[in-house]
C-alpha cells in the first residue's frame, strides 16, 4: 500500500514507520493519523514482525495537532465538540494501538516533540533522542488547553507529579540531555548515530520471546500500583505459568549448549 504522509518499510523482522511531512513539521493531519493506524494494523496482523521502529523526517519529530486545518472546524458543531470527536474516534485510538502493540516499539526522536507529539513519542517502549531533540508542552501557556495524547499520563509515571505539573504549567522545553538525566528516555545520542542506535535496539528486541515482551510490560505496569506483597504474589503466579512455557525450555537448553536462544515468534 502506498502512503502519502508516512514511509513504511520492513527489514527482516523489524518494521519501520517514518513520519514524512517535514514541510509541515509532521503535524498530525487526518491522513497521517489514518495511515499510521493502518500500518499498526499491518504490524499486528503480520506475525513475522517482531519489533517496530518509529521516527520522523525533518527538523521536528512532530509539532502535534494540525490546528490550522479544517479538522476542528465544522459548520454545524462547535470547535470543542468537533475536537472531542476527533480525539475519541482517531487520535486516542492511535495512542492506545501504539502503546499496546504486541511487539516492542523503539522511538528514534530525531527532533523536537511538541504538543501531541510528546504523547506519541512516549507511547513507545524505549526512546532514543538526538541531542538536538526536546519535549515541549505549550498547551496551557499558549492555548489554554490541557496536554493530550496521553502526555501527562506517560510523564507522571516516569517523572513523578512535581516535574510533570511544572512542565505542563510553564511550557518550558525539556532538552534531550535533561530527559536522559531525569530517566524519561533511554539515551541521548548524536544525531548522526540516532538511527543506527535505535535500529540496533529494535533488532535486539526482535530476538526476544514474543510473549516475554507482553509479560515485561505487564509486570512493570502492575508494579506501579501494587504494594510489595501484591507484587510478589503476582510474580509467583506468572512464574508458575512461565516455567512451563516452550520459551523457558529453549532458554535453558541454549544456556547449557552455550549459544544464544532462538525464541519462538508471535503465534
Amino acid at each position: 500500500m502506498s502512503y502519502q504522509t508516512i514511509i513504511y518499510t520492513r527489514d527482516d523482522s523489524v518494521a519501520s514507520i517514518t513520519l514524512n511531512l517535514p514541510e509541515r513539521l509532521n503535524t498530525f493531519t487526518a491522513d497521517m493519523v489514518s495511515e499510521i493506524r493502518d500500518t499498526l494494523a499491518r504490524v499486528r496482523a503480520d506475525k513475522s514482525v517482531r519489533a517496530l521502529l518509529l521516527t520522523a523526517n525533518g527538523k521536528l519529530f512532530s509539532c502535534g495537532a494540525d490546528l490550522g486545518s479544517g479538522a476542528f472546524n465544522d459548520q454545524v458543531e462547535s470547535r470543542g465538540t468537533r475536537a472531542g470527536k476527533v480525539m475519541r474516534n482517531s487520535i486516542n485510538p492511535l495512542v492506545i494501538e501504539l502503546h499496546e502493540l504486541p511487539v516492542p516499539v523503539v522511538i528514534a526522536l530525531n527532533g523536537g516533540a511538541a504538543g501531541g507529539g510528546v504523547g506519541l513519542a512516549l507511547a513507545g517502549d524505549i526512546v532514543f533522542a538526538a541531542r538536538s531533540a526536546y519535549f515541549y508542552l505549550p498547551f496551557i501557556k499558549k492555548l489554554a488547553l490541557v496536554p493530550d495524547m496521553g502526555a501527562a499520563w506517560f510523564l507522571q509515571r516516569r517523572l513523578g507529579h512535581a516535574r510533570t505539573l511544572a512542565l505542563c504549567l510553564t511550557g518550558e522545553r525539556l532538552s534531550a540531555e535533561k530527559a536522559e538525566q531525569w530517566g524519561l528516555i533511554q539515551a541521548c545520542v548524536e544525531s548522526d548515530a540516532l538511527l543506527t542506535v535505535a535500529t540496533d535496539m529494535a533488532r535486539q528486541l526482535a530476538r526476544l520471546p514474543a510473549d516475554g515482551i507482553l509479560e515485561a510490560r505487564q509486570i512493570c505496569e502492575v508494579a506501579s500500583r501494587n504494594d510489595l506483597r501484591a507484587q510478589l504474589a503476582y510474580e509467583a503466579e506468572r512464574q508458575q505459568e512461565l516455567f512451563d512455557s516452550p520459551a523457558l525450555e529453549e532458554g535453558v537448553k541454549a544456556f547449557f549448549e552455550k549459544r544464544d536462544p532462538d525464541f519462538p515468534g508471535r503465534q
